[in-house]
């Protein structure tokens, strides 16, 4: 079913790797490491410097194909260069392939107009800023955004915004110069007619950021999550995406890719969790045998090579799909790898800690923090159970 890469692409995948070697995990350990209270949220000098590297290496934006920014991939394509990336927590964003700044650069290419790609979208995909997406809300259940409460008011030239979100990631960064933010315009309107998205400056009066939230305890400095208040926040009306109304739409359009994007990324740290898995296995000797000589351990191995071949095989369906019918007609695809992946390979990190004890908890090991990221987006992105209520749907109609 699935095609071979193109000479680009495999190029760019090799140097992929050649960089990863060379730059990521040799400097893994300091890009991951909390800087000291002060410096939390400010640009890391050795992350910036990275950064530029990529750049000219000509590593950068590998998921952008909206222009000469981007490497020109497809989705099945930027699939397996993003498998590679996802190894690491550390790499997304040395390569601008970070979320929530990849949704929001798709947002802006698709729905922007001329002003506002030159504002924001052109300094997103330079990395000269970050950007965050404001949707959730912590007094209501978000996962039906139909409840949503923040007001996007019409007051002249002007729009008046008024609410309190929260896990907006990215926000906390002191590169964080804009918000896309969703709330009600028009409350009388059809039920999906309702909602807006509009962009803010973080900097516009109003506009506070509470406090950053934590995943199990990782605040992911120096991007993290942010509970974020704007009050009553006069933003020009210029600054509304699409039109008034558009936001279900605008929503649909952005989630799909960055939901298979996560999906891509979490194969990668399968992998590796699964390689570390089987080091420590051979390394580790208890009750007179290595631990890869006992039963539990092996049948852990076998069904984690199990696990992250049937989550290679929904991503990249769903990948290819993308490509050949669209993102919207491949919603139940993409919907498929959402609720599949993240818990799947959250399954694999799980039995790479039991096998390291009590060094799988600590932070000597990638594992926790990165089974802290697999097991926030089975809540992140919409939560599994609205994607299962969906396929439920489409499978139900079948016998209509």
């Amino acid at each position: 079913m699935f095609a071979e890469l193109s000479p680009h692409a495999r190029d760019l995948r090799d140097r992929l790797v050649a960089f990863m070697d060379e730059y990521i995990y040799p400097n893994e350990h300091e890009l991951l490491t909390p800087p000291p209270e002060a410096q939390r949220w400010a640009p890391r000098p050795l992350a910036m410097a990275l950064m530029e590297e990529a750049k000219a290496q000509g590593l950068w934006n590998l998921f952008y194909n909206h222009g000469p920014e981007g490497q020109g991939l497809s989705n099945f394509e930027y699939s397996q260069l993003c498998e590679i990336l996802g190894r690491s927590l550390a790499a997304p964003e040395i390569f601008n392939c970070n979320a929530p700044d990849v949704g929001n650069m798709e947002i802006l290419s698709t729905y922007g107009t001329e002003a506002q790609k030159q504002r924001w979208l052109k300094p997103l995909l330079t990395g000269e800023i970050r950007s965050c997406f404001a949707m959730t809300e912590p007094r209501v259940a978000s996962s039906d955004a139909t409840n949503i409460e923040t007001e996007i008011r019409p007051d002249g030239d002007h729009y008046i915004v008024s609410g309190r979100k929260w896990w907006a990631t990215g926000a906390p960064s002191q590169r964080c110069k804009v918000a896309i933010v969703m709330g009600k315009s028009d409350k009388s309107a059809a039920k999906h007619k309702q909602q807006s998205m509009i962009l803010v400056p973080m900097d516009a009066p109003g506009v506070r950021v509470e406090r950053a939230l934590s995943v199990y305890g990782y605040e992911h400095a120096p991007l993290g999550h942010a509970e974020i208040v704007f009050d009553n926040v006069r933003v020009p009306a210029e600054n509304i995406l699409l039109g008034e109304g558009r936001g279900f739409e605008i929503a649909q359009g952005r989630l799909g890719p960055g939901r298979i994007h996560h999906c891509m990324r979490f194969i990668g740290l399968a992998e590796r969790a699964l390689e570390i898995m089987c080091q420590r296995a051979k390394s580790r000797v208890a009750f007179g045998s290595s631990l890869a000589e006992m039963g539990a351990v092996r049948q852990a191995i076998g069904q984690s090579r199990c696990d992250i071949e049937q989550m290679r095989l929904v991503t990249l369906k769903a990948a290819w799909m993308m490509d050949r019918v669209g993102n919207k007609a491949a919603r139940n695809e993409i919907a498929i790898a959402k609720i599949v992946v993240p818990e799947t390979a959250g399954k694999v990190i799980d039995r790479a800690i039991q096998v390291h004890g009590g060094a799988g908890l600590s932070q000597d090991f990638f594992l926790a923090e990165a089974f802290a990221e697999t097991r926030f987006l089975r809540i992140g992105d919409g939560p599994d159970e609205v994607h299962r209520e969906a396929l439920a749907r489409v499978e139900l109609a079948r016998l209509n």
